[in-house]
């Protein structure tokens, strides 16, 4: 039952959309109306600017943290489980929030603090990971589905076979929540990012 309870309190909080309440009370406008359309972070750094930007970040990294201790307190007994229960949930309820008709975000932040929350150095381990898979091939989307996969196979020699299916259920919402970018990857379209192009800027201003 406990299963239950956890995925409909992350499907709740999961629901609050930071990016809609930064845009709202900013600008006035949705995130669905400007930039890509999707409320996250990074559309409405794009349009808005950083600190708004950041500003999303924390709150859909604090919807998630607020979830999760929530769970935590009503099922003490079965922490790990209860974070990862709560963790799908508020994914569901970032990426498809039933007062949008089913239409919100990528929960790339929701999802990095559930891995965090069930084990903070593994999850560190798998962001950098994660990271290192865009360093090296510039591929935003390729990060975003290695972070989950990465902590999945952990998550199956740390806390067994039913945490593994939740951390790879998200995996699985990554991959759908991304297939555009990873369609265009295999075609050879996707567009690539230069993590390093702000130090050859300060290096060409140097000279």
């Amino acid at each position: 039952m406990f299963r239950i309870w956890c995925m409909l309190i992350g499907y709740a909080f999961g629901n609050l959309l930071s990016a809609v309440i930064v845009s709202k009370i900013v600008s006035g406008r949705s995130p669905f109306d400007f930039g890509t359309g999707n409320p996250g972070m990074a559309n409405v750094a794009h349009v808005l600017g950083i600190p708004c930007g950041a500003a999303v970040l924390a709150g859909d990294l604090g919807k998630m943290v607020l979830a999760a201790g929530l769970a935590v307190l009503l099922f003490p007994a079965h922490r790990v489980l209860a974070v990862l229960y709560t963790g799908l949930g508020a994914i569901l309820g970032h990426n498809y929030p039933i007062w949008h008709v089913f239409r919100g975000g990528k929960g790339v932040a929701v999802t990095n603090a559930a891995i965090f929350l069930v084990h903070p150095l593994w999850g560190i381990l798998a962001n950098l990971i994660g990271l290192a898979a865009v360093l090296l091939t510039g591929w935003l989307p390729l990060g975003a589905v290695v972070i989950p996969l990465v902590f999945a196979v952990i998550t199956f020699f740390l806390y067994g076979p039913e945490a593994f299916i939740l951390v790879f259920l998200y995996s699985i919402i990554m991959v759908i929540r991304h297939r555009e970018g990873l369609a265009s990857i295999k075609n050879g379209t996707c567009p690539k990012i230069d993590p390093f192009a702000f130090l050859k800027k300060g290096k060409k201003n140097q000279l």
